[in-house]
């Protein structure tokens, strides 16, 4: 078990970076074409299989709160960049599915984007230090999900 100060100081560098990057994506993301809350529902959908996810999934890996992304896959749909049907496995459920458009959309934004996430993490780590910050990351955030009761993890 790591020190306290030292975790502290770990949690607070890593925070720190990452809001200084978010800032600086934000700034330079192409809100022309969509928001980058928009572009990451899209994104979280367009990897899912079929390109089509539960809302309920969708609101367990989005950034924002449960509310805003069902307003905000409202707006989406009313552009024509998602569908949503009743999900036939749970009545109460809803499935959103990218369109066609909705996909176009994503795409072009998406060059933009990647373009500045290479410029910014690129530009402040070498290939090795990409590889080990995530590898870090996974683990972090493997960490905060324990594995189900009998089963461990490998590693």
């Amino acid at each position: 078990m790591a020190d306290r100060a030292m975790a502290v100081a770990a949690w607070e560098a890593l925070f720190r970076a990452q809001v200084s990057i978010m800032r600086r994506l934000s700034a330079e993301f192409p809100t022309e074409v969509m928001s980058l809350n928009e572009y990451d529902v899209l994104f979280n959908i367009s990897r899912a299989p079929g390109r089509r996810l539960r809302l309920k999934d969708l609101n367990r890996h989005v950034l924002i709160s449960q509310p805003s992304v069902s307003r905000l896959v409202d707006r989406l749909a009313a552009r024509d960049w998602v569908e949503k049907t009743d999900d036939p496995l749970d009545g109460r459920g809803t499935i959103v599915q990218l369109t066609a458009k909705g996909f176009q959309e994503f795409r072009r934004a998406a060059i933009h984007h990647m373009e500045a996430i290479t410029d910014r993490m690129g530009g402040g780590l070498d290939e090795d230090e990409l590889r080990q910050l995530i590898d870090l990351c996974d683990r972090l955030r493997e960490a905060q999900d324990p594995p189900p009761t009998g089963q461990q993890r490998e590693g």
